[in-house]
C-alpha cells in the first residue's frame, strides 16, 4: 500500500509519529509531501499540502491520504474539493472504523492540536487495515459521484 501524507506546522509532529507508524509497524510505503521544515514553528497555509495529496488520490498514485492540520478542518474542506476525494476529519475510533467501512473514505483528516499522538495512531491503524463495506453504502456512494459529476462547477 502506498498513501501520502502532508501537514502544515500545527499537524508536523503529529505527522512525524504517524510517519514512523506507517512505515516500521504497518510497513506501507509512504510520500511525504510536506510541510517539511515546519519544526521551527515556521507557518505555512494548509491549502498548498491538502491538495498534492488529494491529487495524488484521486489520480490513483497513491492508494490513500492522511493529511494533519491543527484541528483538520481546514485540511479535509481543502481536499474535498477535488473530484473523487471523501477525507473523513476523525477524532476517534468508532469513526475511522465507520469512514473506511461505511463511506470508503480515501483520506483521513486529523487535528494535530486537538488528538494526542496515542490515539491518531490508532485511527491511523484502523484507517489503513479497514476494508470498506460494499454492499448497501454503494448506492450512496454512488450518489455522491453524481452529485460531483452534475455539480462540478457553480
Amino acid at each position: 500500500m502506498r498513501v501520502a501524507i502532508g501537514s502544515d506546522h500545527a499537524g508536523f509532529a503529529l505527522k512525524t509519529s504517524i510517519h514512523s507508524l506507517l512505515v516500521d509497524e504497518l510497513g506501507v510505503e509512504v510520500v511525504d509531501t510536506g510541510c517539511t521544515d515546519c519544526q521551527n514553528g515556521k507557518s505555512v497555509d494548509y491549502p498548498d499540502y491538502a491538495l498534492p495529496v488529494a491529487r495524488m488520490v484521486a489520480r490513483g498514485e497513491v492508494d490513500r491520504g492522511i493529511l494533519i492540520c491543527g484541528t483538520g478542518i481546514g485540511m479535509s474542506i481543502a481536499a474535498n474539493k477535488i473530484k473523487g476525494i471523501r477525507a473523513a476529519l476523525v477524532h476517534d475510533l468508532f469513526t475511522a472504523r465507520a469512514a473506511r467501512e461505511h463511506n470508503d473514505a480515501n483520506v483521513l483528516a486529523l487535528g494535530g492540536r486537538l488528538i494526542g499522538p496515542d490515539i491518531a495512531r490508532e485511527i491511523v491503524r484502523l484507517f489503513i487495515t479497514t476494508p470498506y463495506s460494499g454492499g448497501r453504502h454503494d448506492r450512496r456512494l454512488d450518489k455522491i459521484a453524481q452529485i460531483e459529476q452534475s455539480h462540478a462547477s457553480p
